[in-house]
């Protein structure tokens, strides 16, 4: 018989002020963090060009996204630190650093200097650069995630976690939307010269306006009565370690799915319709703007049903789709006809945000309050740095391996099976109050 999570309250008109604050300074941060994602992923090919030398086949644009990858070698790194400065000094503070430096960096983008003009100084900038956005985004993600799920209101901890992942897609929205404009009003000369710079300038302003959000909020409640009762330790992360290695191991499994479809399905799908599949750029930023409008909505009807049904049910049920639709999906992406990939893109999006849309409520109800956020951070930051940075630079790298445009399909439905099995091995938690996690 299904457990039902506690009923919810109706919060007051104070309280339901704090928290419309609370969804819009986590959602701009996130919003910020994917914009960044999602143009560089989707200007992957002209970036390319400014970027490194003239080769050969697709050595440029694996070059570009070895960048991309590379950046997130450091992420781990940052959800080490971020944790700590989360779990010991408070979410809002970390939240308002990490948002200032993301959006500097991600600004700082748009005015590097081409290949052209620097030489081998172009590619070694641009990773600079991307080095510093993979250490701020490692503590946005799992950041925002357990500030909006410490302070949601009893039974609706799904639909506010779903919040996050929503905001990462409204960026990738944006960048869409962006891409989608720009290839079509520019030409490839326009586009490779200065339009490419335009949407990186955008996140100045915006990053702002979420750091002046955040800075105007208090902690969260599960924070301030942690801080209270003098209860925050002072190394968390070895405490994560040390009394927690079980869960944290279960976590970093089920965020293989997010990790890696998140990156194939939503960033890198342009890219595979223009390289591999001959569909025209316009085209594909436009098929995938459709979908991820459609993933918008979807996300949040999951966090709803995750508040109803559980968060292992909603992620065991997304491993299962993926693990028997996946490889078909991607067949019909060769089809030819540019409904079925829109329709295949929408499907593939809806799939994925059974997972997506559970997830950040399934990793803040994993660990405790005292070290929820260096759990979340190091189990999320983990998985996405070693499986999804790396699977644009993997999907193209076993096209070329297999000379098969379904490897993508194959590697995407492999991580279903690894996040299967750690949903089984995990305990339902979204019946119990966040205290007694």
């Amino acid at each position: 018989m299904t457990q039902i999570s506690a009923p919810a309250t109706s919060p007051s008109v104070k309280q339901k002020r704090v928290l419309r604050r609370v969804i819009s300074a986590s959602f701009i941060g996130n919003f910020v963090e994917w914009f960044d994602y999602g143009v560089y992923g989707y200007f992957a090919a002209t970036i390319a060009l400014v970027f490194f030398p003239a080769s050969e086949g697709s050595i440029a644009l694996l070059s570009t996204f070895a960048v991309f990858a590379v950046s997130f070698v450091v992420r781990p790194i940052g959800g080490f630190i971020w944790g700590h400065i989360g779990d010991k000094i408070g979410r809002r503070s970390a939240l308002s650093v990490s948002i200032l430096i993301m959006s500097v960096s991600t600004f700082a983008i748009g005015l590097l200097p081409s290949y052209a003009m620097v030489g081998l100084f172009a590619p070694l900038l641009l990773l600079l650069v991307r080095l510093v956005q993979g250490f701020s985004a490692a503590g946005e993600y799992a950041g925002a995630s357990a500030f909006l799920v410490e302070y949601a209101p009893p039974g609706r901890r799904g639909i506010y976690g779903a919040v996050v992942p929503a905001s990462t897609a409204s960026g990738l929205l944006l960048g869409s939307v962006l891409a989608a404009v720009l290839t079509s009003v520019l030409t490839d000369a326009q586009l490779e010269t200065w339009g490419w710079r335009l949407p990186f300038f955008l996140a100045a302003p915006m990053g702002l306006i979420g750091r002046y959000i955040r800075t105007r909020l208090e902690d969260t409640p599960a924070f301030r009565e942690l801080a209270q009762e003098d209860e925050v330790i002072k190394a968390p992360v070895f405490a994560m370690f040390r009394d927690h290695w079980r869960p944290l191991v279960i976590a970093m499994c089920a965020v293989l799915l997010n990790a890696v479809g998140f990156y194939v399905v939503l960033t890198y799908m342009p890219t595979y319709l223009t390289t591999e599949l001959g569909y025209g750029a316009t085209e594909s930023f436009v098929a995938t703007t459709i979908a991820l409008l459609t993933y918008i909505g979807f996300i949040l009807l999951t966090g709803l049903a995750s508040d109803r049904f559980g968060r292992k049910r909603m992620l065991f049920i997304a491993s299962i789709v993926f693990i028997l639709f996946t490889v078909p999906a991607f067949m019909l992406l060769g089809s030819g006809s540019f409904t079925v990939v829109v329709l295949v893109q929408i499907a593939l999006g809806g799939m994925l945000t059974l997972n997506d849309g559970t997830l950040p409520t399934f990793l803040a109800e994993m660990f405790p309050t005292r070290i929820r956020y260096s759990g979340f951070a190091v189990s999320f930051n983990l998985s996405n740095s070693l499986f999804g940075g790396t699977a644009p630079f993997m999907a193209t790298l076993l096209i070329g391996l297999t000379n098969s445009p379904l490897a993508p399909g194959w590697y995407l439905m492999a991580a279903a099976v690894v996040c299967l099995g750690a949903v089984l091995c995990a305990k339902e938690t979204f019946h119990k109050p966040l205290r007694e996690v």
